[in-house]
């Protein structure tokens, strides 16, 4: 065996350090993300179990407005900051994420306001919690924005750390808010909790989010941003449209049902939501290293998230009902039936966020904006078309197909831009 010349064991090197510290990003990555999932998973069974499937349906189209408004701050504020601004010089990291964290937080307290007097004028059930749901926006997104700054700088502990601290912040939170009895008393838990750690953030990174900044920051990230921003609504917005809508054909019951099976898939449901926390900042590094291994590393990303959720659903199947009944208490007999369809819904998901994830790295904007408006009205009439026809079984088969049929869109698009890509590549991370 010919002995390695010092090159070769310098590249042998470089590449195992790579390596590893790509394993330690995204261990990063799935720690912060199961941080995350287990405060969204106890508010949902905190929900359901204290108040009951009616309440709990309240609950959650508080909980897809504020998925409307999260995509939103992202599109505009954090999206741009972590294709362009992941492993950049710290200087320029510093300015991007006062002035991306400034602009989060603008959209938090303008949003917040209008959620604040649609609230009011409500009045009824749903009104209080969309009142109490506009006073937390602000402390909401200013904390998401920090988990994205963190993992655009390659800090994923930060972003773990912060969240662990958003989850003990509302363990007292939510005993109080049970002792209330009330959907808007658990809204304001966890939107104060969230507060909680949006402050931790601003000490754990020394920075000071500048909303002023948010002005020019939109403006030198419009063209991807405004692309983001309606690409992430369509996205939102279009389970938005389906909880309504399934509300409005069979009742607010329904929500609650779907929205207590999407709990048992909590945790892939979750990394789904924050995917791009990890996967697009690593995605622009494999393109600025490697070019030519994206598309297997977005294949192994989606894949593996696609198998493990089929696992964990098949899983959610052989649960007994005595045991479905401790975890989600009466919302269970509802939510059991539609364990399959939202498991191959959350499967198909997956699989398309691989591929999603690279064309964020490609700054092929235009590309997903198209994938994201196909999919999304897929969504809305799979979902709402299912619910005409059988109800809130008929609506989660829905999904699962339209689903199925947006990640093969999503993986077409992919392929055709890294062609694109290969003939002519264009960098797009920017340093200041």
């Amino acid at each position: 065996m010919t002995p390695m010349t010092t090159e070769e064991a310098k590249e042998t090197a470089s590449a195992g350090s790579a390596k590893r510290a790509l394993v330690g990003r995204l261990s990063w990555g799935l720690a912060d993300q199961a941080a995350s999932s287990m405060s969204n998973f106890a508010v949902g069974i905190y929900v359901a179990r204290s108040l009951g499937v009616t309440a709990f349906g309240v609950f959650s189209l508080a909980w897809v407005t504020y998925g409307v408004v999260l995509n939103v701050s992202r599109g505009l504020a954090t999206d741009p900051l972590v294709v362009r601004f992941s492993g950049v010089p710290d200087a320029s990291w510093r300015g991007a994420v006062a002035r991306s964290a400034g602009t989060a937080l603008a959209a938090g307290t303008a949003l917040g306001a209008a959620c604040l007097l649609v609230g009011l004028g409500l009045g009824g059930r749903v009104g209080p919690a969309f009142a109490c749901l506009g006073v937390m926006l602000p402390g909401l997104l200013l904390q998401d924005a920090w988990r994205f700054s963190f993992f655009a700088a390659g800090a994923g502990r930060k972003a773990f750390v912060n969240d662990l601290v958003w989850g003990v912040a509302l363990v007292p939170a939510l005993v109080v808010a049970a002792h209330v009895g009330s959907v808007a008393a658990f809204v304001l838990a966890w939107g104060a909790s969230a507060t909680v750690a949006a402050a931790y953030g601003c000490l754990q990174s020394g920075i000071r989010p500048r909303m002023t900044g948010a002005r020019g920051w939109l403006r030198e990230q419009r063209d991807l941003g405004y692309r983001y921003l309606v690409e992430n609504v369509s996205l939102s917005g279009a389970s938005q449209l389906r909880a309504y809508g399934l509300g409005a054909i069979v009742g607010v019951g329904a929500v609650g049902a779907v929205r207590g099976a999407e709990l048992l898939l909590g945790p892939f449901l979750a990394v789904l939501m924050g995917l791009s926390l990890v996967t697009v900042p690593e995605a622009a590094r494999v393109l600025r290293q490697a070019p030519h291994r994206l598309g297997s590393f977005c294949l192994l990303l989606g894949g593996g998230q696609a198998a493990a959720a089929l696992l964990w659903g098949g899983a959610l199947l052989t649960v007994p009902d005595r045991l479905g009944e401790l975890v989600l208490g009466g919302v269970w007999p509802s939510a059991a039936q539609l364990i399959l369809p939202v498991t191959l819904a959350v499967a198909g998901a997956g699989l398309g966020t691989g591929a999603a994830a690279g064309l964020r790295a490609l700054g092929a904007a235009r590309r997903s904006l198209r994938c994201q408006l196909f999919a999304s009205v897929c969504y809305v009439s799979g979902g709402l078309g299912g619910a005409a026809a059988a109800g809130t079984v008929g609506s989660a088969w829905g999904v699962a197909a339209a689903t199925v049929s947006g990640s093969a869109v999503w993986w077409l698009q992919l392929r055709s831009a890294l062609r694109e890509h290969s003939k002519n590549p264009i960098p797009e991370v920017r340093i200041s």
